[in-house]
Order: structure tokens, then sequence, then C-alpha cells
């Protein structure tokens, strides 16, 4: 199978995996030390969905992101979400225009390729609503007139734990749109090392250096790559078994709400995803299992019980991929 790369000529699947990992190679330039974080992104990017990043402050969530749209290039935009936030900051709104004497629109940051949606879990609920409307019809209302966003429009949002001050738990709804949800944890001691030295050697004040990152895919090798990503070979049988990890869940001891079928299909595009990013032209349960954590821990909820007793959602799906048998390959 081959696909359109940036020039005439048609772009195999080796080399699009290849591109996904020089993208990677690239990336992990900047941010040290969270190899599964950063591939876990370029998946996300593989299949064309949106990423919720989730860590403490200074842990470099938002250099994962500047380093992606630095490394892709096409419309990149920011986003800091605040208590009073309103939609129109996000989407745009319309002007009247003197000289015309008529109204216009004025677009918004969120007509992007690649927008960064920083502390997403600050805004107020009509924020909220809009940012929905934007990630699952791909469009923005501005005075009761839909416009469409320039494909491919991907949203990667930063949300600092739900127990920090000052945050606010996102709408189920919203939670479901998001492919993936990624957890970013310090750094191990000699990562923390070489990223402090990168991070101040020769470095004036603490701006996100990005500087090393170059450009090694073009928005159309990224709609390339997402083409071939969602037509890659995936056995029924592999097919079969992300469907029963995710019914497994939904009766699964100590989850009190499951994932519904939007987690199936995202289980299986991001299972895809990690197909090609791994370099392989075919999707195997180890895709599956690989992709899970990331693809269902938003989407379930744990009994009081065992959220009580200190469980998290990852400890939970463990013991689920656990007691799910794989088909062999």
């Amino acid at each position: 199978m081959t696909m359109t790369g940036t020039g005439d000529a048609p772009l195999a699947i080796g080399e699009a995996a290849s591109r996904l990992a020089a993208l990677e190679s690239m990336v992990a330039r900047a941010l040290i030390g969270q190899e599964q974080v950063i591939r876990e992104a370029i998946v996300a990017l593989a299949a064309a969905g949106h990423v919720l990043l989730e860590g403490l402050p200074g842990v470099g969530k938002t250099l994962l992101v500047r380093a992606l749209a630095a490394a892709v290039g096409g419309r990149f935009s920011r986003i800091q979400f605040t208590p009073d936030l309103m939609p129109s900051d996000v989407t745009g709104h319309a002007m009247f225009d003197l000289k015309s004497e008529e109204f216009r629109i004025r677009r918004g940051p969120i007509f992007c390729n690649l927008l960064l949606g920083d502390e997403i879990n600050r805004a107020p609920a009509k924020t909220q609503s809009a940012m929905l409307e934007a990630m699952q019809e791909q469009q923005v209302t501005i005075e009761g007139k839909a416009l469409a966003l320039a494909p491919p429009f991907l949203v990667f949002a930063t949300q600092n734990p739900i127990e920090q001050e000052g945050t606010y738990p996102l709408p189920q709804a919203q939670l479901d749109r998001f492919l993936l949800k990624v957890f970013i944890s310090y750094p191990e001691e000699r990562e923390e090392i070489a990223m402090v030295r990168q991070a101040t050697q020769g470095k004036v004040g603490d701006q996100l250096d990005t500087s090393q990152i170059e450009q090694v895919l073009t928005i159309e090798d990224l709609q390339a790559i997402q083409r071939i990503t969602a037509t890659l070979q995936m056995d029924d049988s592999i097919l079969g078994y992300a469907v029963r990890v995710v019914r497994t869940a939904r009766d699964w001891q100590g989850i009190e709400t499951g994932p519904g079928p939007r987690a199936t299909v995202a289980l299986v595009r991001a299972a895809r995803g990690h197909a090609l990013a791994s370099g392989s032209d075919f999707v195997t349960p180890d895709d599956v299992k690989a992709m899970a954590p990331a693809v269902l821990r938003h989407r379930l909820k744990l009994t009081a019980d065992l959220e009580i007793e200190g469980y998290r959602p990852d400890d939970v799906l463990r013991d689920l991929l656990a007691g799910v048998p794989a088909p062999r390959t």
C-alpha cells in the first residue's frame, strides 16, 4: 500500500513508519526521558486523535506540544484556559467593519492545525462546550454560522490533577472525545540531570527551548500518514480482541461506569497508530494492550471503595488486560 507524500512520488508504509520514527527522535531532543509519553503523542498524531496530557506543573507538558508543532509544521495556536475565558476568546466573534458597514468574522486561535490548550480544566462550562463542538464536529459556530476547521485539527490539552486548587473535572462527554489520556510523571535522576543541563547551559531566563527542533514533516505528510494508519491491516481476531477488552471493562469488578462504544473505536484507531509507529504494517494484540490504558483510563469510573483504597484506573486495567485472553498471531 502507498500514500502520497510531500512530492509527487507515493510514500510506502515503511517510509511512513520511518518518518514517524524521525519525528519521535526529534521531539525527544526537547523532552528528555519521557519515551512512552512521546510515543503515545506520536500515535495520536498518526491516528488523528486529540490528547489530554496530565501531570504536575513543570514536567514538560507544554514543551512536548511545542516541540511537536515545530517538528510537524502547520499552523499552531496556544490558549491559556482561565476561569474567565469566554467562548469568543477561543472561536472568535463577529465585529462591525466601519469601512464596509458590514459585520465580518474575526477568527479566534482555534483556527489552526495543532492547538495547545493549556490547563484546560480551569475554564467554565460555556467555553468547554465550544471546545466540544470543535473537537467532535471539526467546526465552530459564530453568530449562528458554522465555520469548518481546516484539517488536520488536533487538540493537545494539558491539565493539572484535579486535586490542585482552581481546577474542575471536565465533562464526561468532552473527556470521551480525547483519543488518549497521557500521564507525564517526574523524570529519573539521570534524565533530570540531563534536562537541567540542557535548560540552563547558556540559556537566559526560563523560556521553553525548542530551537534544536527541526521540521521533519509537513501537514501534507501528516495527513498522508493518517490515511495509511486508518487502513493498516487488522485481522478480525484482533478487532474482536479490542471489542472484548472494552466490553469486559463495563462489567469488571471495581468499575462503576465503563467505557462506551466510542472507546472501542478509539482503541482500534490507537492500536493501528501504535503498530505503524513501531514500524509494523499490521496490528497485533500487543498493540492493543499497549494502548488500552491511555485509551480507557479517562473513560471509566472506579467504585468509591476502590478510590478510597487508593486504586487508580491503571491498576484495574492491568488486571483486566491480564484476564482477557488475547488471540494468537
